[in-house]
C-alpha cells in the first residue's frame, strides 16, 4: 500500500456535535464525536482530526487529506427554503459550519464521506432539498428510526458502475437511524443506492474528487469496513498526488 510523505497516515477531518457532554465530575458544553466514527477512520489507516463548529475556517481543510461529515440532528430547513416541520430539530450554527466545510471540500476535490445527516448536508450544500419527516409520506419508513437510541436496518440496491457498487456490490444492508431523507437531489449528484421503498440511500458526484454520501450508518457496523477503507484509500491517494504536485 503506498504511503504518504514520510510514511504518515492520511489525516482525516471529522465534523463534531457541540452540545452538553459529561466527563469525570463535569457536565458542560463540549465538542463530541461518537467513537464509532473515529474508530472507523483509525481502523482504515487514517488519523482523525476533529473540527468543532466553533471558529469555522474552511481553509483548515488545506491541512488534511479527507473530510467526514458525521451524523446528528436535522438540517435546519432555512438552508433549503422550507418551513420547519413540527418534528424537525436543528442546530443552525452547526449547519453553517458543515455546509461551509462541505463546499470547500468539493471545491478542492478533497475526498468527502458524508454520513446520514452528512449526506443531507451534502445535498443541501449543492441546492437540493429534504423530506422533513419520512413517515408522513411512507408510514413504513418508521423502521428507519424504530425508537430513540435504537438503530434500524436498511437493505438497499446499488447502481452498477457506481463507487457504492464497487465497494459494496450490487446490494448490502446497514444500520440506520433517520426520519428525514433526500427529496430533490441536487444538480451534480447521482443517486447510487436506494432502499426497496425508493428512499435514497447513497449519492455521489458525477465529476470531481471522491465524494460519497450515505443515508445509513456504516460506522455502526464494525464487521463491514469497506466504505471506510475505500474513503481512506482515496485520501491516501489524494495526499500522494498533492505531495507529487509540490
Amino acid at each position: 500500500m503506498p504511503e504518504t510523505e514520510e510514511g504518515r497516515r492520511p489525516r482525516i477531518a471529522l465534523t463534531t456535535y457541540y452540545q452538553e457532554g459529561s466527563w469525570g465530575v463535569w457536565n458542560a458544553t463540549a465538542a463530541i464525536v461518537p467513537g464509532a466514527y473515529v474508530e472507523g477512520v483509525a481502523r482504515a489507516g487514517g488519523t482523525p482530526v476533529l473540527l468543532p463548529p466553533v471558529g469555522t475556517d474552511p481553509e483548515v481543510l488545506d491541512l488534511v487529506d479527507g473530510l467526514v461529515v458525521i451524523g446528528g440532528v436535522d438540517v435546519d430547513p432555512q438552508f433549503y427554503g422550507a418551513e420547519p416541520h413540527v418534528r424537525t430539530s436543528s442546530q443552525p450554527s452547526r449547519d453553517e459550519h458543515d455546509i461551509a466545510l462541505t463546499r470547500r471540500a468539493l471545491d478542492m476535490e478533497l475526498p468527502l464521506f458524508a454520513i446520514c445527516r452528512g449526506a443531507q448536508i451534502l445535498n443541501v450544500a449543492l441546492g437540493g432539498t429534504l423530506i422533513q419527516h419520512l413517515p408522513d409520506i411512507n408510514p413504513a419508513a418508521a423502521q428507519y428510526q424504530p425508537e430513540p437510541g435504537r438503530y434500524g436496518t436498511v437493505r438497499f440496491d446499488t447502481e452498477p458502475g457506481s463507487r457504492c457498487a464497487e465497494l459494496l456490490g450490487s446490494s448490502a444492508e446497514s444500520p440506520c437511524y433517520h426520519h428525514q431523507a433526500l427529496d430533490r437531489v441536487a444538480d451534480g449528484l447521482l443517486v447510487t443506492a436506494r432502499a426497496q421503498d425508493g428512499t435514497v440511500e447513497a449519492v455521489e458526484t458525477a465529476t470531481g474528487g471522491w465524494t460519497l454520501g450515505v443515508q445509513f450508518h456504516p460506522e455502526e457496523n464494525r464487521q463491514d469496513v469497506r466504505l471506510f477503507d475505500g474513503f481512506v484509500s482515496a485520501a491516501r491517494e489524494y495526499a500522494l498526488r498533492r505531495q507529487i504536485g509540490r
